[in-house]
Order: structure tokens, then sequence, then C-alpha cells
């Protein structure tokens, strides 16, 4: 029985208290009764609606006691999923070899009950303490009427999650040093948005480095959205193990600027990149489930993908920068309607550098049907131009290459200002930047190829006088145009465009902005942000001011 575990008699009946918190004795027969009985008395005893105090204080007890004399089956008919409580409670104790548990459960808010949990990992002679705090939910069970635990995994762990478990063993890879572009030590302390980067890195990377593991109490997550593993969370080092130093594009002082500024808005990252190199300068993310949106996002971009769109425009002879780009009101294509922002005036003489500063919809929606435009002709300027949507991309981790498929029918025109079936991510965004200013394609990337001999992708570019207009472009809406708010005050060689994105059932859009200074290029998106300069644009601007 675990240190915390007391008993009393009630009944003829041991009742159990758990880590002596004083709920009082508990009547325990209806846990010696599973379910309170069965056939036509269970029938007639079956409670509705929300548990009671007593229910909550009487099954959280249950649990609690189970869970601590290792006893998971018997905790988990406390759940309302006993067989993945089960499951995950039998690893607590045999994978993850966690022993000599004491809970000590808190004050409960209505049916919410938090608690502290102390205990002992050990593994072939090595123990160490492991203390952390969690909480459950009592509900009522849909079926029986019983009073149960509301199964999550992070009840036995905050960190877990669905398809997670605990294991402690020798280390699958050696830990690494990860280091700066200039040998600054880089540690999720200190830098905690590169945490499941560095966790990345290390399952990749730990064996090159030249390390040597050693014991970790580690959850073992469910495969990733890639098809591959994912990288452990480590939770506890029983033994250290020898450090391998792995080499990153990363800039210290980009990735802090990085991590302060998405700070500042909710579900909100960035990645800058090198445009002359494609090295990754810093990648940020603010979101409570620990994805890795910068690379790995899948959402509409917004008006940025105009960079795209402008450069089809340009390379098939459409239009250039200083000819024809009319911006009326409206535009319909295929019987679908497009507007433009609120408060916009209509310029029916504009050119495309004036349409693209001030984000016109309707101009680049009325240009999509000139000759010899077809429903492929902005999938190809993405794929072979910038290197977008080939599923090729080998930056050292798990990352989404952009996806800009070739549609007909109104998502046609959609896709022309980043919506419809375009899906984008901060780092597809800041490479396009990249390849307008510089007219090359240059796949980013965290760690050098030389280090695993993978291959980048490649693509052909834009032509220099393509590139040329591009860039002058966003130099316009970075000091005339929208983005001239953000970009106030940045000093050098500057351009920017902006980007709001509807997302379907939400009232406020998708933040968008990316934008460049000298031989830095950056983008973010803040989601639910409001426009593009309101979120993204701030985030934007602080990076590149610390990068640049």
């Amino acid at each position: 029985m675990g240190k915390g575990v007391k008993t009393a008699v009630v009944g003829g009946v041991f009742a159990v208290m758990v880590g002596g918190a004083g709920y009082g004795v508990y009547n325990i027969v209806s846990a010696v009764n599973g379910d309170g009985g069965s056939g036509a008395s269970a029938a007639a005893t079956k409670k509705t609606g929300p548990p009671d105090k007593v229910e909550v204080e009487e099954t959280t007890r249950s649990f609690l006691a189970a869970w601590e004399k290792g006893e998971a089956s018997q905790a988990a008919s406390y759940t309302n999923n006993a067989q993945e409580a089960g499951a995950l409670l039998t690893a607590y104790g045999d994978e993850a070899r966690v022993g000599d548990v004491e809970i000590t459960p808190g004050t409960a808010a209505g049916a919410t009950v938090p608690f502290t949990v102390e205990a002992t990992v050990s593994y072939d002679g090595k123990s160490k303490a492991l203390s952390y705090k969690s909480e459950l939910t009592v509900v009522r069970g849909k079926t029986t009427g019983r009073a149960l635990v509301d199964w999550e995994p992070s009840v036995v762990h905050p960190d877990l999650e669905k398809g997670d478990t605990l294991v402690t063993e020798e280390s699958a890879q050696p830990p690494i040093e990860a280091v700066d572009r200039d040998g600054t030590v880089l540690t999720k302390e200190e830098y905690p948005s590169l945490g499941p980067v560095l966790d990345t890195l290390r399952q990749k990377y730990g064996e090159q480095a030249g390390g040597t593991p050693g014991v970790e109490l580690v959850i073992r997550h469910a495969e990733g959205t890639t098809g591959e593993p994912a990288a452990d969370t480590p939770l506890l080092t029983l033994a250290e193990g020898e450090p391998g130093k792995l080499r990153t594009t990363l800039s210290a002082g980009a990735q802090e600027a990085a991590e302060k500024a998405v700070r500042q808005y909710a579900k909100s990252s960035v990645v800058a990149v090198k445009p002359s190199t494609g090295e990754v300068l810093a990648v940020a993310n603010h979101r409570d489930d620990g994805f890795n949106a910068a690379f790995q996002g899948q959402v509409a971009p917004g008006s940025t993908m105009k960079i795209i769109t402008a450069a089809m425009l340009i390379d098939n002879g459409v239009t250039s920068m200083n000819g024809p780009a009319p911006c009326p009101p409206t535009a319909t294509w295929q019987s679908q309607t497009f507007k433009n922002l609120t408060d916009m005036e209509p310029n029916e003489g504009a050119s495309l550098a004036n349409s693209f500063l001030r984000s016109c919809n309707t101009a680049f929606i009325k240009l999509i049907d000139e000759e010899p435009l077809s429903d492929a002709s902005l999938t190809q300027e993405a794929q072979e131009r910038f290197g977008l949507g080939r599923d090729d991309w080998k930056t050292g981790i798990a990352s989404f290459d952009g996806s800009v498929p070739a549609v007909a029918g109104p998502d046609r025109a959609a896709n022309a200002i980043g919506q419809g079936q375009v899906q984008m991510n901060p780092l597809n965004m800041a490479s396009v930047t990249a390849t307008a200013i510089t007219g090359a394609f240059r796949q980013p990337y965290l760690v050098s190829p030389d280090l695993d001999g993978r291959r980048f992708a490649q693509a052909k570019g834009l032509p220099a006088g393509t590139a040329a207009q591009l860039k002058q472009m966003m130099r316009l809406t970075a000091t005339q145009g929208t983005a001239r708010e953000a970009m106030a005050g940045l000093g050098g060689d500057i351009g920017a465009k902006t980007g709001s994105a509807e997302v379907d059932g939400k009232a406020t859009s998708d933040s968008w902005f990316t934008g460049f200074r000298d031989d830095v290029a950056a983008a973010a998106m803040a989601q639910q942000g409001g426009h593009g300069g309101d979120a993204a644009g701030p985030i934007v601007a602080a990076v590149l001011r610390a990068a640049g």
C-alpha cells in the first residue's frame, strides 16, 4: 500500500483515505458493488444529473487509492474508459517503473479535483524522486449512472495526450547539446518554444552527434502526422548521458526575439530565414498543444499569397508592376462575388503595384482569367518557381511544404488571394519572400545536409525581372501600403506583404505578414489575430529588428 493511504473501518468494511487529505470517512459499499448493482435494482436506483459533492469525493478517493496501490484495473474501473485507463495505468507501473506512489488531493472546484503525485522512478539500480501536479473531473456515467472519473491521459500526467504512454529505459537516442550558428547553446529552458524542435533534433541526430545515452522517464508519443515516430519527451533523467554537439542554423538573438514576440499573441508562429542561403534563423510558436505550426501548419495564408499570384501574372505576360490592375469594388468569378476590405476606395486606373500595396482582392480576381492563364497556372508557378507543394523539402525536421492545388470554379479565384484550397505555414511564406527578393529558390534548412547526406529540393526560381518587380512592390507595401505601420522604424532595405485569411466558423480572420530586411526574411501568422498588420506584423518586425 502506498505511503499516503490510510484506512478506517466503516460498518465492518475498510474505507480508503488517500494522502491524509481529510475528505472524511468514505463508505466503500459503492466501490465494492461496482456500478451500484445490476438488473432491476440497479435500474431502480440509477442516478442522473451532475455528480454531487459526496459522489465527487468518493469517486476521487476510490480512484486515487487504487492508483496508489498499483491496482491498475481497479483504478480504471472508476473511470468512463476502463480499457484506455487500464492500459496507461498499467504502463505507469510496468513500463514507466513508477513506484512508492503517494497522491494528495487538493480542494475540489465543483467536480474537478486537483492533486499532487509524489513517487519514485527506479531502473537498473538507479532511482529518482518524481513530483508533479494534475487534476481529474468526475462525471455521470451515461449508461450506468455511476459517478466516474472522466478519462483523459492528462489525469495520469498533465503532459500526456491521447495515444501517449510513459516509459523508463536507456534513452533511445543520446542527448544533444544543440548550438546556434555562433556556438551559443540552445536549451528549452532558455528558449521554451524550441522544446519540441530540440526533442526532434535529438531523435534524428543523437547518434550522428556522437553522444552516449542515459536513462530517462519519457513520454512516448503516438505516430506523428508525417508518418514518422514523434520524438520522445523527456520528463526525468535518472542517469545522465554524454551529449553530442549538434550545430544548427539558428541565431540565438533572432530566436530570443521570436520567442518574445509570439508570446504577445495567442496561437502565433514565426520563422526567419536567410535568403542568400536558406538557413533558418529562428522558429517560434506560442501554442498550448506544443505543435510546431511554424513548420507544419496547414492553413490559408490570405493575401500574402498575392506574392505568388503577382509573380504568375508577370511571368505569363498578363501585366507588370507598372501595368494595369484595376481595383473595382467587387469582382465576380463563376457566380461568386469577391469584395475588398471595408473602406477600400476603388481605383479603376490602378497599376499592379498600387493594387498590391493596398492588397486589393478584386484586382487579382479580375486578372486570373486573362490569356494564357489556366486552372493550373498558379500551381505551376508555386511548384516550379517557388519550390512549393511537391512534398520534397528536407529541412532537418518534419515540415509541410505548402499546397497550391490546381482547381476550377470559384476556388481558382479564391486561391489567387490565399483562400480557397491553398495551405501554407510561416516557413513556406518566409521562403516565398526569400525567393521573391533574390529570384532563387533555396530550400530552407535547420541542420546542414553534411550531417546526414540528404539532398535539398530544387526549383528554377524567378526571372531577374520578375524578382526585381516583386521586391520593389514589397518595398512600396512596407513604406506606403498596408504594412507601413508595422514596419515603421526599421532601417535598411525593407519590404513586406500583409494578409488576413477568413476561417469558416470564426468571426475574426487569421493574421498573416511576411517581410524582409536586408538578408533576412520572416513570416508570421496569428490565428484569429485579425488583419495582417494587427498581430503578425509586429511579430515579423520584432524578428527583423533583432536579426538584421
